[in-house]
């Protein structure tokens, strides 16, 4: 049975192999880490465009999406685009601008995941993946619970 203190130590250590990986890249194309993480967002979640679905899925502040977004617009690496039938719905995307960069976030995220995962078998990576989806789960529904409280 795995310690609460454990678990949350390797969540911790994850997060910052993941982001000390990633360090480089938005050095070399200065970025925010928020702004790699919105790029990274959009490149991997086809249909899910919206600020108010990065905040939701990433679990990020409104205000710290808002402020990387107008800046990752400054520098033409998305764009906005209005809804064709709810006009306040506003739809970003990536622009061609930022392939160079969704490249070297894929590759990291490659590296990333061997790193994690080196010495598992691909059946005990698929039963870590159900198991990661359980605790997603049962996640999702205590905070929903907690916000209903």
């Amino acid at each position: 049975m795995p310690h609460t203190n454990a678990l949350l130590s390797n969540i911790r250590r994850i997060i910052k192999l993941y982001d000390n990986m990633l360090k480089p890249v938005c050095e070399r194309y200065s970025l925010a880490p928020i702004e790699a993480t919105i790029i990274s967002f959009l490149f991997n979640n086809p249909g899910r465009d919206t600020a108010a679905e990065i905040v939701e899925f990433r679990m990020l502040s409104k205000s710290n999406v808002s402020q990387a977004v107008e800046s990752l617009i400054q520098k033409s690496l998305i764009q906005r685009r209005q809804d064709a039938e709810d006009r306040r719905r506003i739809h970003l995307t990536l622009t061609p601008e930022s392939k160079p960069i969704t490249s070297e976030i894929e590759s990291v995220r490659e590296v990333f995941r061997k790193q994690i995962f080196r010495g598992f078998t691909e059946e005990e990576q698929k039963q870590f993946a159900r198991f990661n989806e359980r605790i997603a789960e049962n996640t999702k529904i205590a905070v929903e619970g907690e916000a209903m409280a």
